[in-house]
């Protein structure tokens, strides 16, 4: 059986990422750990974090907006590396969430 990577080729997102920094919290099965956003886009994001998570899960996502404030956006998680992180698809977002999650992105941001 050949083995392929999946990483080589084109870039299968058919949304602009952008690579950010910025420091989060999120939900799942197993807790509340906090992790830090690596890359963001409308639809999505890689969380560096170690915490427990598998394919499928539903996550709760808490970005920040400044003054200890946070916005909640739910996901599920697309696939995940042990003790890197996980990608998060974003879920029946809303204008508003949309438009935090651009404004990060303006904030935080640089295109990849």
């Amino acid at each position: 059986m050949e083995l392929t990577d999946r990483r080589s080729g084109q870039d299968r997102r058919a949304i602009k990422r952008q690579n950010v920094s910025i420091d989060v919290e999120w939900e799942g099965p197993y807790g509340r750990f906090p992790g830090v956003v690596s890359d963001l886009s409308e639809s999505g994001c890689f969380v560096l974090s170690s915490g427990e998570v598998a394919a499928g899960d539903s996550i709760k996502l808490l970005l920040p907006l400044g003054g200890g404030m946070k916005v909640e956006v739910f996901g599920e998680v697309r696939n995940c590396v042990f003790e890197i992180g996980f990608a998060l698809r974003f879920l029946n977002i809303n204008d508003a969430q949309n438009n935090v999650i651009n404004g990060l992105m303006v904030k935080f941001g640089e295109y990849s």
